[in-house]
């Protein structure tokens, strides 16, 4: 595909790039296909979460097996994440992309003309295990595709993509639901997936397969990330609403423990292994990899958690709640092109903890919510987010992936992305585990400041606190209790938002203590020659 670079002192450098440093357009307009075909898999979680109670309706899924539409696609698409590596050595990246692109579009459309919930879940199996090859497909050829001096530019356009993906799903969800049947919520990909299928196999060039490898799939390596991971993510759906201690989240802990005891160190010794985790010995990869899961945990965590306020604390259509959102979307436009530059500028150890820094602030300025909060007070907190999200992103993915070998560029992307999707999944986790445990305490607490005269307490629920003034501590008669309890309840929740934004600022705060251990930014190289490469 293109050639290695060799540095000046004779070593190989690591990562496969074109000879000419200068990128023709026909480069730039695959990689831009590729990273519209990421934008769709990301996209996809996000608008058919909003419109789960019309494809309820439409299908006829009870409710307590409605969430599998979501679960399905996410446990295929961790499943895909770190096989990415292999699939890439086994098809190309062109390959692999194209053929994952046009599994997606076709099980997109398999999930459109479902009747069924099995057949629905089925489809969502392979859209998930499409979506989550086509994702680290993207940032690997970051490093495959560009030369050094663009791989910035690279990074941001398809960082700008992955973002905004799940800042603009509340729109698209919102619109396709108020306007059109919850099939175009699938049919949609059916377009974009063919253009981009074409785009990609036609522009872009990496190499030649290598189908030896299937002589030496490993199948019973496949089966343990298969049951790890999936137990993993039914841990992080039931273990919320079970609780914790739950037998069945208990036996599927132990379950993804055993089976990643397993996974590890047969990998390790095998010769050609199915995952690659040799990655991990970079201390510099290993650290950006705990940034990538902290970025998940906050960037879908945060966007987990608005919809739910402004649709269940402010009654809020999901067209709306998209139209509040679009303020971090339109900060991280503004922001993407100044903060390549400076990511090439400025070291990149500030500017991740920049970016961290500000993110934790916009996540703690979300935790003094009130019930009256809305657009105006969810501006400024949307903003920062929306700045700090590239300063996260662009040096974390260059200091842990520039330094990989050209053959295992692959293996680490998908590493690198699947720690931000286990970060989201956790987080969310996290998130409902707050949002079910601490409501019944924040009420208890608030009925006492009330009985004892606070007034902060009044506002907050959004009473005169004339209505508790001399009211004895203990029970509350029967008829306020019927008028005061609801906005207790609702109060309440709203403290218990503000605690979930709070936890995901401090795990921002908590991760800068990681930043002496990132390698400062390299300098340009002095001189390079091409060799042959892959």
């Amino acid at each position: 595909m293109g050639c290695v670079m060799r540095r000046s002192d004779s070593s190989v450098a690591s990562i496969a790039l074109p000879a000419d440093e200068r990128v023709g357009a026909r480069t730039w307009l695959g990689f831009l296909a590729m990273c519209l075909g990421m934008f769709m898999a990301v996209l996809d979680i996000q608008i058919v979460a909003s419109s789960l109670p019309q494809i309820q309706a439409a299908v006829g899924i009870p409710g307590h097996q409605l969430s599998w539409i979501q679960t399905a696609y996410l446990i295929a698409e961790v499943i895909a994440i770190p096989l990415t590596g292999w699939l890439t050595r086994l098809m190309t990246l062109r390959g692999m992309f194209v053929s994952a692109t046009a599994g997606f579009t076709a099980a997109s459309v398999g999930c459109a003309l479902s009747n069924g919930f099995a057949s629905l879940v089925a489809f969502r199996v392979i859209q998930g295990f499409c979506g989550g090859a086509i994702i680290p497909a993207v940032f690997t050829s970051v490093f495959l595709l560009f030369p050094r001096a663009r791989q910035v530019r690279a990074t941001a356009v398809a960082g700008v993509f992955a973002v905004l993906a799940p800042t603009l799903g509340p729109v698209v969800g919102g619109y396709i639901t108020e306007t059109y049947s919850w099939h175009w919520l699938f049919l949609i990909n059916l377009a974009p997936g063919i253009v981009v299928s074409l785009l990609v196999g036609l522009l872009l060039r990496t190499g030649r397969p290598d189908w030896t490898l299937l002589r030496s799939f490993d199948i019973a390596s496949l089966a343990l990330l298969a049951v790890c991971l999936a137990s993993l993510e039914i841990v992080l759906k039931e273990a919320p609403p079970r609780g914790w201690g739950d037998p069945l989240v208990l036996a599927l802990s132990a379950l993804c423990l055993a089976t990643g005891a397993v996974l590890i160190p047969r990998n390790l010794r095998r010769a050609r292994p199915l995952v690659v985790l040799h990655a991990f010995r970079d201390r510099a990869f290993a650290v950006g990899c705990v940034y990538s899961f902290v970025l998940g945990a906050g960037l879908y965590g945060s966007v987990y958690l608005l919809p739910i306020f402004l649709g269940f604390i402010r009654d809020h259509t999901p067209m709306e709640i998209g139209m509040i959102m679009l303020v971090g979307g339109a900060a991280q436009l503004v922001v993407a092109p100044i903060a390549a530059p400076m990511e090439r500028r400025v070291d990149r150890r500030l500017l991740t903890g920049l970016g961290y820094g500000v993110f934790a602030a916009g996540l703690i300025a979300n935790g003094f919510a009130t019930y009256e909060t809305d657009y105006d007070g969810l501006f400024w907190p949307q903003v920062l987010r929306g700045i700090a999200v590239m300063f996260c992103l662009l040096p974390t993915t260059s200091l842990a992936l520039e330094g990989q070998p050209a053959d295992g560029i692959a293996d680490a992307s998908g590493f690198f992305n699947l720690m931000r999707n286990l970060g989201g999944a956790i987080g969310i986790a996290l998130i409902d585990t707050v949002l079910e445990l601490r409501p019944a305490a924040h009420a208890a607490r608030i009925v006492e400041r009330l009985q004892a005269g606070d007034p902060t307490a009044a506002a907050f629920v959004g009473l005169p606190l004339d209505r508790f003034h001399n009211v004895p501590l203990g029970p509350i008669d029967e008829a306020t209790k019927q008028t005061v309890q609801p906005l207790v309840e609702r109060a309440a929740a709203v403290a218990s938002f503000n605690d979930a934004y709070f936890l995901l600022g401090a795990l921002f705060l908590l991760s800068l203590a990681l930043l002496p251990f990132l390698r400062p930014t390299p300098a340009p190289p002095e001189s390079v020659e091409p060799i042959a490469g892959i």
